[in-house]
């Protein structure tokens, strides 16, 4: 079992084969989108990619909306933070801090 896209069965149907599959409760939901955003994350490793990236960005949609997060509110705090932190352009790898 895993998660699909909204029109997978009827893809498959159209197909001439048939899926059984059912609607997954909440907590079984957001189970199935953080196990399919490391699959996707998984996938974008091996193939560095648009598609792949685009696929992170509907799965991670989804987790945002399963949250009441809009995206235009997380595009907002994330050039917040890029604008007060930077971002992670420079490859700064920190490797110790001293407490003085």
């Amino acid at each position: 079992m895993k998660l699909v896209r909204d029109n997978i069965p009827g893809i498959i149907n159209r197909s001439g084969k048939t899926c059984e599959y059912h609607f997954a409760d909440h907590d079984e939901y957001l189970a199935s989108l953080y196990e399919k955003m490391r699959e996707e994350l998984d996938e974008f490793i091996d193939d560095p990619s648009y598609e792949e990236a685009a696929d992170m960005y509907e799965v991670l949609r989804a987790i945002c909306d399963l949250h009441s997060l809009t995206m235009v509110g997380v595009e907002s705090v994330a050039l917040e933070k890029r604008h007060e932190r930077g971002a992670f352009y420079d490859r700064i790898i920190l490797e110790k801090v001293d407490e003085k």
